[in-house]
């Protein structure tokens, strides 16, 4: 495998499982000195075996955190700065799907719950990651939108306008920090086999969350779920200088679904 991130610090938030340890392990791989932040300390540990099993001389730190809380962003960006002394790139990707319901009946708490990570918790990362690649002077950033916030997918109030909300974030960003060296960009997510999109299926059917699985599939070109190392691919090109005049980009990754009339 390519070596594209010898000697690179990278931040990724959610860390700990699904896309975020799926891309630190494929970033591992290429040399990345990773920093990994996720609300589970346990899952944190499992991603580090998972990651050292596979490539033992990675470099990783990581930090226990609630990305909606400002003081636990600062300390993760601190403790990215403290270990590698900058960050060259930042996967802000932690996020929930929050309870299926119809607008009427999904709640003013969940709704605030769900924004507070899913968009006020990807600004905060922005934010203070910000400020340490405008005095570097360069970094990339990839945030993690999804299908749901390019088009409706129904039941997730919160979810949408969240995701919504990081695509409009990620496009006004990248417009004011693409001359200072800073390139920003979001990836959509479509049906990708996580344990958020399983707890998904658990919702639809509990009796039978596989069953349901492969009935919401049916209506995808590529008639599968996508797998975590196919996102990883993805983040890691937009992360990479092979992604050098890539910027303002919302990138689809849903087997064509979203394209689908």
């Amino acid at each position: 495998m390519s070596q594209r991130f010898t000697g690179r610090s990278i931040v990724i938030t959610g860390g700990a499982s699904g896309l975020g340890r799926a891309t630190a392990t494929r970033l591992a791989a290429e040399g990345a000195r990773l920093t990994l932040v996720d609300l589970s300390e346990e899952g944190l540990a499992a991603a580090v075996a998972e990651i050292r099993g596979a490539t033992a001389d990675a470099e990783i730190t990581t930090v226990t955190a609630d990305v909606s809380q400002e003081t636990d962003v600062q300390r993760y960006v601190d403790a990215a700065v403290s270990a590698y002394g900058r960050i060259d790139g930042f996967f802000n990707n932690a996020g929930i799907e929050g309870r299926q319901n119809l607008t009427e009946n999904f709640t003013e708490a969940e709704f605030a719950r769900v924004i507070s990570i899913n968009l006020n918790g990807v600004f905060l990362g922005m934010e203070k990651v910000l400020r340490v690649m405008h005095e570097q002077g360069s970094g990339a950033i990839v945030n993690t939108a999804s299908v749901g916030g390019i088009r409706g997918v129904g039941n997730q109030s919160g979810y949408a306008a969240a995701k919504h909300g990081v695509v409009g974030l990620t496009r006004n960003s990248a417009v004011e920090y693409g001359a200072m060296g800073i390139r920003i960009n979001a990836i959509a997510p479509g049906a990708i086999w996580t344990p958020m999109v399983e707890n998904s299926m658990k919702q639809i059917d509990a009796d039978n969350p596989r069953g349901a699985a492969e009935q919401f599939i049916q209506a995808n070109p590529t008639k599968r779920y996508g797998e975590p190392h196919e996102i990883a691919a993805v983040v890691a090109f937009l992360l990479s200088e092979d992604a050098s005049y890539v910027n303002a980009a919302i990138i689809p990754i849903d087997g064509g679904q979203s394209a689908k009339y």
